[in-house]
């Protein structure tokens, strides 16, 4: 039997199309989490406050930017306001998805929010570049994110209930450097990407002596602005020439 996309229209089952095209992704995702993961016990959560925080959270740039920030007590405030500067490239990935699922009841927009990434949205987008009615697109989304939603949950908590176990001196933060980097180095398909990138790594590093990680919410802010700025003068540079 044929199952229907959320637009009412009869469509084929595309998640396992997702699926497939995530599965690349999902090796780094896995080392990633248990690095998260053991970097939450690490500085001082118990296993079910880590345990809750990836689960509610579900951003490992977000979750790890935050640790330092409870390890010295830093204020709520700046802890919250940490992660949202952290998380604020999903603004743009929401503007960018909304034209494609409008039609959806704001429940299922809510959890299709919660369970996005940044490589599953650029994954999707690249198999949908233009909204419309596309039948299957739907089917195709939860093929990318479920998987990576489960796969990000399983390692991470794994990793939790390892933190006591694990030795420091296995380099997990290295490695987690490199698989963090291999899920992002793909993502850079554009020249606003790349400046982007550039600008907030070299910001990180000469902003890296400020006090409670400031550095890293100058380094976000600097590139996205940065990216946004070259991207609308790409913009521009189109209109003319068309």
């Amino acid at each position: 039997m044929s199952r229907k996309d959320a637009i009412g229209l009869p469509g084929p089952p595309l998640w396992r199309e997702g699926l497939r095209d995530g599965m690349p992704l999902l090796l780094g995702l896995a080392a990633w989490a248990v690095v998260v993961g053991v970097t939450m016990v690490k500085s001082g959560l118990t296993a079910a406050q880590a345990s809750g925080m990836t689960l509610l959270v579900y951003a490992g740039s977000a979750q790890l930017a935050s640790l330092p920030l409870i390890a010295l007590h830093a204020p709520m405030w700046l802890i919250v306001l940490t992660g949202l500067v952290v998380n604020l490239r999903f603004v743009i990935f929401s503007a960018l998805l909304a034209p494609h699922f409008a039609h959806l009841h704001w429940r299922r927009r809510l959890l299709l929010s919660y369970i996005a990434g940044d490589g599953t949205i650029a994954l999707y987008l690249q198999r949908f570049p233009a909204p419309g009615m596309d039948p299957g697109q739907l089917s195709y989304l939860k093929g990318l994110l479920y998987s990576n939603w489960i796969i990000w949950q399983v390692f991470c908590i794994a990793g939790v209930l390892l933190g006591s176990v694990i030795p420091a001196s296995w380099g997990l933060d290295f490695a987690g450097t490199v698989a963090l980097l291999c899920m992002t180095v793909p993502m850079i398909t554009s020249n606003a990407a790349l400046c982007g990138v550039a600008v907030a790594g070299g910001v990180a590093v000469l902003a890296f002596a400020l006090p409670y990680k400031l550095g890293l919410l100058l380094a976000v802010v600097a590139g996205m602005l940065v990216a946004m700025a070259v991207q609308a003068n790409n913009d521009k540079r189109k209109e003319r020439h068309a």
